[in-house]
């Protein structure tokens, strides 16, 4: 948020209010956080606020693209702010910790589909699915995932 979040609402022809300033920031701070986790931040620093206008909230910031919504399989959606790319997920089996990977390859939508059938696609959303290196360390030795392809070489 280089432009302030002041600034981004009004760019994007929102109201500036402190519950939306406190949610831009709290996503900014925490990114993939669920809607819980951001209601907590934005609690602690404006006090009271309804689950309902979290929720309102994310929905408009959404709807203008000043956030992004992931939603895993298994798991409650998620927000965060780096948008306007096709970047993808990684994300633990275990624990559930969540990291930004870059475009798989080539231009967006990074992919291309065997048979677009007709559409025009212009996004391509991808969820790595695995074990972060501290799940890993504490896995018992007989539940240890199969190792990767760097650590066979």
């Amino acid at each position: 948020m280089s432009d302030g979040p002041e600034q981004l609402l009004r760019d994007h022809g929102l109201q500036v209010t402190a519950q939306r300033i406190a949610l831009l920031r709290a996503v900014s701070a925490a990114p993939h956080a669920t809607a819980d986790e951001l209601a907590a931040d934005v609690r602690s620093h404006i006090g009271t606020i309804s689950r309902q206008a979290i929720y309102d909230g994310l929905g408009v910031l959404v709807d203008k693209q000043l956030v992004r919504r992931i939603q895993p399989a298994g798991s409650p959606a998620r927000y965060e702010d780096r948008t306007g790319d096709n970047h993808h997920h990684l994300i633990c089996r275990s624990c559930g910790a969540t990291v930004d990977v870059d475009c798989a390859v080539g231009e967006v939508p990074c992919l291309t589909a065997n048979d677009d059938h007709g559409y025009e696609i212009d996004e391509a959303e991808v969820v790595y699915w695995g074990y972060c290196p501290p799940c890993r360390t504490a896995m018992p030795s007989n539940h240890q995932p199969p190792p990767t392809t760097e650590e066979q070489t």
